[in-house]
């Protein structure tokens, strides 16, 4: 038997995603101490009362909006074949997240923002979804290590951390300035530049 989910129920739904979409968007160009409640009511199109009936606080905004993030990320891991090299599981996943960054859809880390950590220490279902996320990739890592992909010059930490970073970085913003790169030139060559720190060398170069 199907169970029919209400009108009411589905337009606040939606609009709750409306809601994510737009914090997602001001978390990357504001960042998150810059943002301010009415900054999503203005980008919604809503009244800030009707705000709050979603979210109580712009700390619950923001980890909903990280949250979405993270399962979004679980849900693109699960789509890679086990059968896959672990390097290109790496590979795939930066590119995912490089090409959503190009899109406006990844915030800045929470690293740049102490109130925010606070904050999401303090939301379980982020801190749920973080872990798992994070204990994925680094069991990737350790099996690309395994299979003989990485260098052993590179710690697991940085790799990992690598992947979170990359995503935001600044130099995206000024590629796109710029306008000399297509989206997919910036994605390739941030790849590259990201993947070949990585790699493991026949020839290493001295230091």
């Amino acid at each position: 038997m199907k169970f029919k989910i209400p009108f009411k129920k589905q337009q606040f739904d939606a609009r709750e995603e409306a809601i994510i979409d737009a914090v997602n968007h001001l978390l990357s160009e504001k960042g998150y101490d810059l943002m301010t409640m009415d900054d999503v009511a203005d980008a919604v199109g809503i009244a800030k009362g009707s705000l709050y009936k979603h979210f109580s606080s712009k700390d619950k905004l923001a980890a909903a909006a990280l949250t979405r993030l993270l399962k979004a990320t679980e849900e693109e891991l699960d789509t890679l074949s086990q059968d896959m090299p672990a390097i290109d599981q790496i590979r795939h996943i930066l590119i995912w997240s490089l090409r959503l960054r190009l899109q406006g859809g990844v915030p800045h880390l929470p690293s740049t923002s102490r109130t925010l950590q606070r904050s999401l220490m303090l939301n379980l279902d982020y801190v749920m979804v973080a872990l798992r996320v994070n204990k994925r990739f680094y069991a990737l890592v350790a099996k690309a290590r395994e299979q003989g992909a990485l260098t052993a010059s590179v710690p697991d930490d940085v790799v990992v951390y690598t992947l979170y970073s990359r995503a935001c970085d600044p130099t995206m913003e000024f590629l796109l300035r710029d306008q000399r790169l297509s989206h997919e030139q910036i994605v390739d060559a941030m790849v590259h530049a990201t993947m070949g720190g990585f790699l493991s060398a026949p020839n290493p170069i001295p230091a």
